[in-house]
């Protein structure tokens, strides 16, 4: 008998803490790492690029001049975390001439997910206006993240900047990778232990589901999810390639052997295939 697909069921498929009952290993491994890359990287701490709540980031240097920069945003379901939580992503990307950006942002309740889509926006906007002066190219920017933080990278991707911006490039991003990313908003709507935090609205989620939204004019995403994850983060993957059309995501994978957070773990494996391709995104 097929389980209803009510509240309780939602919980199920996107409780990952459930899911992956070892999770606070990862989150350990994960801090670890973070302090290693604050002692052991060139970087600017706390960089301002707004007067929010939260509306701060973090540089790492991947050389001198015109390093491709990639900017990564973490997840937490838009309400946990913190970008200081996720330096350890910076190290292998720093070590191949890439400058890192971690912004952060505020966390619902205190704020909408529209609302922290926005403040995506001003620190992808912050980032292309200013990150010349430290040694990144404006030129080559992707923007990548996991879970929501891939939901809210797919989001920059689709965003229209000359909008946003008169002064800006329409092609702002050149590329994205969501991780584990969470591109229909509607099912986590329906999930109470989320719903009950996030209070999303039928509208917010028609403006902020990325594949909801039109295909982006130019660039590519790549979007993966780890095989383990559950059957809803399996359809949210192929969700956004079917709306968006293969040439915009030429990559479209289930990691082997990947959880809910072994899954990020990939991206910062240089060994990895995920590794290897955000590599070749990143260089164009």
């Amino acid at each position: 008998m097929t389980q209803p697909k009510d509240g309780a069921w939602h919980d199920a498929m996107y409780n990952n803490r459930a899911l992956v009952p070892e999770y606070p290993e990862h989150f350990r491994r994960w801090a670890s790492a973070s302090a290693d890359a604050m002692r052991s990287l060139d970087r600017e701490l706390d960089v301002r690029y707004g007067g929010g709540q939260n509306e701060h980031l973090d540089i790492f240097h991947g050389g001198d001049r015109d390093a491709p920069v990639l900017i990564f945003i973490h997840g937490g379901y838009w309400r946990a975390l913190d970008k200081r939580d996720h330096l350890f992503v910076a190290p292998p990307f720093v070590k191949q001439g890439v400058c890192v950006v971690i912004p952060n942002y505020a966390l619902a309740p205190a704020v909408t997910v529209p609302q922290i889509v926005m403040q995506m926006v001003h620190a992808v906007a912050w980032t292309w206006r200013h990150i010349a002066r430290y040694g990144g190219d404006p030129n080559r920017i992707t923007v990548a993240g996991h879970s929501a933080g891939g939901h809210l990278a797919a989001m920059m991707m689709a965003c229209l900047w000359r909008v946003y911006g008169r002064d800006l490039a329409g092609d702002v991003v050149k590329g994205a990778i969501a991780v584990s990313g969470l591109h229909d908003l509607d099912p986590i709507m329906r999930a109470p232990f989320l719903q009950s935090t996030l209070h999303l609205t039928r509208e917010q989620v028609r403006k902020a589901s990325p594949a909801l939204l039109p295909p982006p004019a130019s660039g590519k995403l790549i979007t993966v999810c780890g095989a383990d994850e559950s059957l809803e983060y399996h359809r949210q993957n192929q969700l956004i390639r079917t709306a968006w059309g293969d040439d915009r995501v030429p990559v479209c994978e289930l990691l082997p052997n990947r959880n809910h957070f072994t899954a990020l773990d990939a991206l910062v494996e240089p060994e990895h295939r995920l590794h290897q391709q955000a590599m070749q995104l990143i260089n164009g």
